[in-house]
């Protein structure tokens, strides 16, 4: 079975420097890194029901054409 190449721009040193950065980092610190994340964006991520979905997609259409 052929091995899956790496995607454009990395090769195994990059892969194994994304693994260590991983594994070596605390608790502590991988939370940080993925509340940081959430920090630098206007967005907001939530569940809700599936069948509000398409109200939720209208409204944010909407919203989006009243900025243009």
């Amino acid at each position: 079975m052929k091995q899956p190449g790496f995607p454009p721009g990395w090769d195994e040193k990059r892969v194994h420097g994304v693994l260590a950065h991983y594994e070596q980092q605390t608790e502590e610190e991988a939370v940080a890194e993925d509340e940081a994340v959430f920090d630098k964006h206007v967005l907001t991520v939530m569940e809700v029901p599936n069948d509000l979905v398409p109200a939720i997609r209208e409204l944010i259409a909407r919203h989006h054409s009243n900025d243009k």
